[in-house]
């Protein structure tokens, strides 16, 4: 019988109105809301269920409430089918989500995750207002033409690189906005089948991060790490690492570097894990996984 993972999502899931069946029917979720209203400082259940769409948008915020959301969803699996949360034997999340994945494996408590979340959503949307940059979906065109059109269309100065590899024929560019301007029309001269700008504040899992580097470092100095009770496929190495202080480093490099979600998703099927939830609002990470086998069974638990 094939091993069961959960996946968490990332940035872009969020939508207006999540959540909000879940608080409502469950008392564990909406006890999940109220917790975070008193951590953050605001009240995140009101954003996440009316909104409006521009603060749910902004990092700051968005960060946070897919983090809440996608626990209140787990509290519903736990509800519907308890034996398959007691059954997962590995997890991942997309960027963000790979906060989630760790709470949810033991590494850290609901509470220190969430403050996490919330600095690294503050210090992200710092550096993406330092310098005018930002992410360009791209599809249809392997990854040696994307790396190769980067070089070709990164000005003096400017960063340019693919940040997020997602599935086949999927990626996401990450850089300086010019550049990414200019990438946009290369890409599409090049053949690719779709080329879209990312609803994002700037160019994430790139060197323009750097300037988040420190505060989040100092974030997550300040947390208490225990060993993950089952594995995390980690974004930055597509692998699990069963010590805490490697996944804290590891969580800083994320910021900087690129999400390998492509071979973290193909190390999983290759250690046998074949049933996936995807635990959280949306469903993205279900349609990249469809990319890489249409076969394989990934059930939304949506938040």
């Amino acid at each position: 019988m094939s091993k069961i993972a959960f996946l968490f999502p990332g940035l872009g899931a969020q939508s207006v109105g999540m959540g909000q069946t879940l608080a409502e029917a469950l008392p564990s979720a909406r006890a999940l809301f109220d917790s975070a209203s008193d951590i953050l400082g605001y009240d995140l259940a009101e954003i996440c269920f009316s909104g409006p769409v521009d603060r749910l948008n902004s990092t700051v915020v968005s960060q946070p409430a897919i983090y809440v959301t996608s626990l209140a969803a787990l509290e519903s699996l736990k509800a519907s089918s308890r034996e398959k949360v007691e059954q997962c034997e590995g997890a991942a999340g997309l960027s963000l989500g790979e906060y989630t994945a760790l709470v949810f494996a033991g590494v850290m408590s609901f509470e220190d995750g969430l403050r996490l979340v919330q600095q690294r959503g503050e210090a992200m949307q710092m550096a993406s207002d330092a310098t005018p940059s930002g992410m360009v979906s791209v599809l249809g065109l392997e990854p040696d033409v994307v790396e190769r059109l980067c070089e070709e269309h990164r000005g003096d100065g400017e960063v340019l690189r693919i940040a997020n590899y997602l599935c086949p024929g999927n990626l996401a560019v990450s850089g300086s906005r010019a550049a990414c301007e200019r990438l946009t029309e290369a890409a599409e001269a090049a053949g690719a089948m779709k080329v879209v700008p990312l609803a994002v504040a700037g160019a994430f899992h790139s060197s323009l991060m750097q300037p988040a580097v420190e505060r989040l470092s100092s974030a997550l100095a300040n947390v208490s790490f225990a060993a993950p009770r089952i594995p995390v496929i980690l974004n930055v190495t597509g692998r699990p690492s069963e010590d805490p202080e490697s996944i804290r480093q590891t969580l800083i490099r994320q910021v900087v570097e690129p999400v390998q979600w492509e071979e973290s998703m193909r190390w999983m099927l290759a250690e046998g894990y074949g049933q996936f939830f995807e635990v959280g609002p949306g469903r993205v990470l279900r349609g990249l996984l469809r990319r890489m086998d249409r076969k394989l069974p990934c059930e939304s638990v949506l938040g």
